[in-house]
């Protein structure tokens, strides 16, 4: 499972930067791609770097700054949405895997939160 959520978050990042690099140019364009792109990206490299972690807090800490991630991009991308610069049929995919990794990622840190408690 793990290995399958490292690959899909990566996939999940690179989906966000292409969709980001896709948006008109404009000054809220370029504002929110930079930053649909820092919490994508971030998402990935933090997924990993939980992975990594030391002890069941460390991986806590490190999920819950994913967890944070992959909200903001819903963020961003619902929020162009509202302002319409994204077009139906453009983003739908994206926002969905936002929303299913966000689920599961909160999942796994109430699991490891659990598991901590019991140790």
């Amino acid at each position: 499972m793990e290995r399958d959520l490292r690959k899909r978050s990566n996939n999940f990042a690179h989906k966000c930067v292409k969709l980001a690099l896709s948006f008109p140019k404009g000054v809220l364009q370029d504002h929110v791609q930079k930053q649909l792109i820092r919490a994508s990206t971030s998402v990935a490299a933090n997924y990993r770097a939980a992975n990594l972690g030391q002890t069941k807090r460390s991986f806590i800490s490190k999920l819950s700054i994913v967890i944070e991630e992959a909200d903001e991009c819903i963020f961003w991308i619902e929020f162009l949405v509202e302002e319409n610069i994204l077009t139906e049929g453009t983003y739908e995919p994206v926002l969905e895997e936002a929303r299913q990794l966000t689920a599961i990622f909160i999942a796994s840190r109430k699991t490891a939160v659990k598991s901590q408690e019991r140790s």
